[in-house]
């Protein structure tokens, strides 16, 4: 059982490191629209259709406020790279919680183990 707890150790302490190396993060889902505008002789308007855009929009939940910007096409790969920075967070912390709870599970039965033995 010791040998596992330390497994476990070792395990929550790269989930830690990985961690640390996280930058820039921001929470929500990116997605991509096209438009029709009012114009009568738009290309938007054509047979097919030829539609403006893409246009970026950033949909995001936070501290149960909601929220929307829209993105810039240039600002587009950063933002991704946020996100999925903010998704690995997530991941790692699933993963820490994880090992955590087997960690205090065996701790748990160690020391039910150890009360057991004293009695």
């Amino acid at each position: 059982m010791r040998h596992r707890a330390q497994q476990l150790e070792k395990q929550i302490a790269k989930v830690k490191a990985e961690l640390m190396k996280i930058e820039a993060l921001r929470p929500g889902s990116l997605s991509q629209q096209y438009n029709v505008c009012g114009n009568p002789s738009c290309r938007c308007k054509a047979s097919p259709p030829q539609r403006h855009g893409p246009y970026y929009q950033l949909n995001y939940t936070r501290k149960g406020t909601g929220g929307t910007r829209f993105v810039k096409q240039a600002e587009v790969k950063l933002v991704k790279h946020q996100l999925d920075s903010y998704a690995r967070l997530r991941a790692l912390v699933d993963r820490w919680i994880d090992l955590g709870t087997e960690l205090a599970d065996l701790e748990l039965a160690e020391h039910r183990k150890s009360l057991q033995h004293d009695s």
